[in-house]
């Protein structure tokens, strides 16, 4: 920072780069606002209000009937299991897949801080495919599994393998790369295999962001869950739709706060297991 001589004020030299930034991403927002027909006036719209009013008067009391939270029971369950299923089958995909993209496994890059050319033919194509994988949305993968399997939580656990193996892969890479490697290079100097120097090397310094990052993709995979539901991929998601439709606002309301405690002992449970390996 420095002293501007005429009034002996402090100036910030970078005041007026972050000046001109700032008007440039108004002026290339604006164009987005206008294509989106934003406008925050609309809902503040008496008419629109007394809608909007009426519609959340319908949404209490709560459903409490012992029939309907048998049904919300069990579609919560089935929220949990197309998660933690779908999950699972991405980890086992992801796992390989980010060993073949990233350089934490290559013996010239550890030795020689330089990956050779036969690795990059390997990396690359596997690069490609989590690109291929966590490019096309979960919602769509789950609309085309429909199609395929029909109705139900398989289509959910399929959508959600696919594009959350990408996504893994890709942060999982990331990381082994992050971490220190001067063991690993230590080891495969003194004679060790890649997979050992990885082993001993690498997923040590790695392992608690890799659970970190894995349960909060869990987290998300929970919320994607009740989403594809809405396309027929069953748990709450499927409800949610199914009592909108028939402008049952008490069991919408209580499926949503079922959902916030889902997410809220998700989140617990996972800020418990943090506190376990850290």
């Amino acid at each position: 920072m420095q002293l501007n001589h005429a009034g002996g004020h402090p100036h910030d030299p970078a005041a007026l780069p972050r000046l001109l930034l700032t008007i440039l991403a108004l002026l290339l927002l604006w164009p987005g606002l206008t294509l989106t027909e934003f406008t925050p006036a609309n809902l503040f719209d008496p008419r629109n209000l007394d809608v909007f009013t009426r519609f959340l008067a319908g949404f209490w009391p709560p459903d409490l009937s012992q029939a309907f939270l048998a049904m919300l029971l069990k579609a919560t369950l089935e929220t949990l299991a197309m998660a933690t299923a779908g999950l699972a089958l991405a980890w086992l995909l992801a796992v390989p897949l980010s060993l073949l993209s990233s350089r934490a496994l290559s013996v010239s890059a550890l030795l020689n801080g330089t990956p050779n050319l036969s690795g990059s033919l390997l990396r690359y194509p596997a690069r490609l495919l989590m690109i291929l994988l966590r490019s096309i949305p979960e919602i769509v993968w789950a609309l085309l599994f429909v199609r395929a399997v029909g109705l139900g939580p398989t289509a959910g656990v399929l959508a959600i393998a696919i594009t959350y193996s990408g996504m893994l892969g890709k942060v999982y890479a990331e990381i082994y790369e992050s971490v220190d490697q001067r063991p690993a290079r230590a080891l495969m100097q003194a004679g060790s295999s890649p997979v050992a120097a990885f082993c001993y090397g690498i997923l040590p310094a790695a392992i608690q962001e890799l659970t970190s990052y894995t349960l909060y993709r869990w987290e998300c995979a929970i919320r994607a869950s009740v989403i594809m539901g809405f396309v027929g991929a069953g748990g709450l998601g499927q409800m949610i739709d199914l009592s909108i439709r028939m402008f049952a606002g008490g069991e919408v309301v209580t499926i949503l706060l079922t959902f916030l405690l889902l997410v809220l002992a998700a989140d617990q449970l996972s800020n418990l297991l943090r506190r376990r390996l850290a």
